[in-house]
């Protein structure tokens, strides 16, 4: 028998129809929606005179535009409360669960579905988010579709999809200490550009990816759809299987075992064979920080900004001098000692509870800088709860820091959090596109060591250079 790949293996089992010169009619195991991109699809649902078809397999919450302040309920921004109001009508009236505002499980889209073990190995799973690259971390084929799509899997539980390359990214070796999952993805991006995995589905292996815990793991699957790839996949293991033993959503009892032993037959055979193959070194591995507005302008944090004239491309050179122009950089510069203003801990990137606890491992017993604003903001109504009961929220208001309520916030600024022009972010968050963080902001991507350790500085810091006992 040919030996096949994860990927393979999910997307054969997925296939409803497959005609020649054709999308593949692919059958989802699992809708997740939120209240920006399912209005307009529940409208025309409604309008055809469709009903969802599988409700049982779709899950609704809302994230985007729910304010992180306690001081933002009820929420005041007319359209905002609209679109609130639009998904609990359209939930209520399809029969789909949502994870309301006042429900315990609510959170971003990304963080709650791992948590709740209704992402599981093998699946195939797709959201109006391009960040639903995240749940790969668990062996299951999960990617971002727009509007249009939504309504169609609504409707019929299916999606038009072309079958994809593959990439595989072996990552062999050890991450050094303050070296994390955000270094080592930022890392394979800044390496293979931001289109270097278009078209393609990546499979994460090698002994540093085995090694990562199942947050870590959903941390690159989350950055992945910023190599321009349309999904990254880790196959599972018994990190996997741990991670969702008991949660609540996932199987119980018997059908545990079954799924267990189908679960245990998903990954790559050995001698299987990808498009294109791409290997790191972890051990050689720094922490990394993005300079320009795209994820793919990144270096390790004590490297100098490139020069555009060194480069022999000219879009890439065009790219970059406008990057350099918006961020108010110069060639040769270092990050190191840049003063920033604002230090954003979260996101459905690095907003789980062990990017929490790196984070209080810096801030313990220590003060953030009077020129820079904090905002750390917990994934989940779990996680918050997690982190409260460990005492994290105390560290980080004792250290001069924010504690917010779950929610996207300032990785997108469409909830009230959002930067001034102008100002410099270093941020945990996945995008640092002009204005994503709020119109004119300037933002630095890089890992909660590295957010925390600069918050503390008031400026771009290495986590490296400060003792902790523990992250």
């Amino acid at each position: 028998m040919t030996p096949r790949t994860l990927f393979d293996r999910i997307w054969s089992r997925h296939v409803v129809v497959q005609e020649p010169q054709s999308p593949a009619v692919l059958y989802v195991d699992l809708h997740l929606v939120h209240e920006v991109t399912s209005p307009q699809a529940f409208q025309d649902l409604c309008a055809r005179g469709l009903k969802v078809r599988r409700p049982d397999k779709t899950f609704a919450t809302i994230d985007h535009i729910v304010p992180t302040d306690r001081r933002g309920f009820p929420i005041a921004d007319a359209q905002a409360a609209e679109q609130v109001r639009q998904i609990e009508t359209n939930c209520r009236a399809c029969g789909v669960q949502l994870f309301g505002l006042d429900d315990p499980r609510r959170g971003i889209v990304h963080v709650i579905g791992p948590e709740l073990g209704l992402t599981q190995p093998g699946m195939t799973i797709v959201c109006g988010d391009s960040h639903t690259a995240t749940h790969g971390a668990f062996g299951a084929l999960a990617f971002g579709v727009g509007t249009s799509q939504v309504e169609h899997v609504l409707a019929t539980q299916c999606l038009l999809q072309y079958k994809p390359k593959t990439m595989q990214v072996r990552v062999d070796g050890t991450l050094p200490r303050g070296v994390t999952a955000k270094d080592l993805v930022l890392a394979l991006i800044a390496q293979i550009g931001i289109g270097g995995g278009t078209g393609s589905v990546i499979e994460y292996a090698g002994a540093a990816i085995r090694a990562l815990s199942m947050e870590a793991r959903l941390t690159i699957c989350n950055m992945t759809i910023e190599a321009g790839a349309r999904a990254g996949m880790i196959a599972p293991d018994d990190t996997t299987f741990e991670y969702l033993a008991g949660r609540e959503f996932a199987p119980k009892g018997a059908a545990w075992d079954a799924a267990l032993a189908h679960w245990k037959t998903l990954p790559t055979d050995d001698g299987a064979t990808f498009d294109e193959t791409v290997s790191l070194d972890a051990s050689a591995l720094e922490p990394m920080i993005t300079f320009g507005t795209n994820p793919g302008m990144g270096m390790p944090i004590a490297g100098r900004i490139p020069d555009p004239a060194t480069i022999s491309d000219a879009s890439q050179k065009h790219a970059l001098t406008k990057a350099l122009a918006y961020m108010n950089l110069q060639p040769g510069q270092a990050l190191l000692g840049h003063p920033i203003d604002v230090a954003f801990i979260g996101s459905c990137t690095n907003g789980r509870l062990s990017d929490l606890r790196a984070a209080a491992a810096v801030l313990k017993s220590r003060h953030v800088s009077p020129r820079t604003r904090v905002l750390v903001v917990p994934g989940s109504q779990q996680v918050k709860r997690q982190a409260e009961q460990e005492g994290l929220h105390e560290i980080f208001r004792a250290a001069g820091a924010e504690w917010r309520e779950p929610g996207c916030s300032l990785c997108i600024a469409m909830n009230g959090d959002s930067l001034e022009p102008g100002q410099y972010c270093i941020s945990t968050s996945n995008r640092n596109f002009e204005g994503r963080q709020g119109k004119g902001g300037r933002t630095f991507l890089g890992s909660p060591l590295t957010a925390a350790a600069s918050a503390l500085a008031g400026a771009v810091a290495d986590a490296r250079e400060f003792s902790i006992a523990d992250f």
